[in-house]
């Protein structure tokens, strides 16, 4: 072979190995558990917290290397469909039905402490989001008007809102899932006007529902599998990702993409969406975002104007360590993955 064609299959090779080195890589890290995790919070790196059904925790200090499952004393038989976590030992964990419960930890889930518990006929929470220590939760509806509290101490204290001066009406069919505690998002900074609380609903009726009032969003809706599931925003950019997960390879009308600095939202469909039913959408940077359901995962290179579908495996819930740039995954059968970009 002379050096010419030396060169030219050289130059291939290395072309080759460059596409490959650049695809998107998920390694399961654990699975085979019976429990369905749909509450994931990445600290760092190596600090990564999950939770979900039969009262489980799972907690690694190593970036996945190896995990510990715990079980909540008294709460076996609950489902925490949420958790924050702010370092290696402290996390709040939301468990779902009535009576409805927030726990906390201090020391790496040795021991629990309830902070909120509501006994309301009907209560279901949904989701919490935390900026700092400011943090919100919400719940579905009870006698038309969502449920919403507060909290402005790392979760220690909850404030109610009252429906009458402070309450967001649904209407009948309307509420808000509880599929990765990611529906809604508390927005601060210095590109946001003013403190923004933004929670998107599905079933009858998928709405974008903010300070400023209530938008109705152009994706699938009308029935009680249908609608948006999850919200992010980097600065002033905002993607809505949801669908039907009753049919969730649908791959129509399942994400907007809107700009939150606007007085007037106006919403826009990407040229390529994603590829079905989707529970969760990150921002890892402006333009790259991941989102992942039950029928897959894909990700986004162009701030979500077109989808790339990377696994058919199925996923409850994405996060992007809040210190670093690991994007962990978390769904049934106890089964957590890391996505390498």
């Amino acid at each position: 072979m002379n050096s010419f064609k030396t060169t030219i299959v050289i130059t291939l090779l290395l072309i080759i190995t460059g596409i490959k080195a650049q695809q998107p890589i998920i390694t399961i890290l654990d699975s085979g558990h019976k429990v369905s995790l749909r509450g994931l919070s990445v600290v760092s790196d190596n600090v990564v917290w999950a939770s979900g059904s039969n009262g489980t925790v799972v907690r690694s200090l190593d970036g996945g290397k190896s995990f510990e499952w715990l079980t909540v004393p008294g709460f076996e038989k609950r489902d925490f469909r949420d958790i924050e976590a702010f370092d290696e030992n402290t996390a709040l964990i939301m468990g779902v039905a009535e009576p409805a419960v927030i726990l906390q930890t201090k020391d790496g889930g040795k021991s629990w402490l309830p902070v909120f518990i509501d006994t309301a006929r009907g209560m279901f929470l949904d989701a919490m989001n935390f900026n700092g220590r400011e943090g919100v939760v919400i719940g579905d509806p009870i006698n038309d008007y969502a449920f919403i509290a507060y909290t402005k101490d790392g979760g220690y204290t909850w404030h109610k809102t009252d429906p009458k001066s402070d309450g967001v009406k649904v209407q009948k069919g309307e509420a808000f899932f509880a599929s990765s505690g990611t529906n809604l998002k508390l927005v601060t900074g210095a590109s946001i006007s003013t403190n923004q609380v933004l929670m998107v609903s599905g079933g009858s009726r998928a709405r974008l529902i903010n300070d400023n009032g209530m938008y109705e969003i152009p994706m699938l809706q009308g029935s009680a599998s249908q609608g948006a599931n999850s919200i992010d925003v980097w600065r002033s950019h905002a993607v809505i990702v949801g669908g039907d997960f009753a049919h969730d390879t649908i791959a129509h009308d399942n994400c907007v993409l809107f700009n939150v600095t606007d007085g007037d939202i106006y919403f826009t469909h990407p040229k390529t969406p994603p590829h079905g039913y989707r529970s969760c959408v990150i921002y890892t940077s402006k333009e790259n975002l991941v989102t992942c359901g039950t029928s897959g995962v894909d990700i986004s290179k162009d701030g979500g104007n077109n989808w790339q579908l990377i696994s058919n495996q199925s996923f409850h819930v994405c996060q992007k360590a809040k210190s670093g740039s690991a994007v962990y995954l978390a769904g049934a059968n106890g089964r957590i993955a890391k996505l390498t970009l």
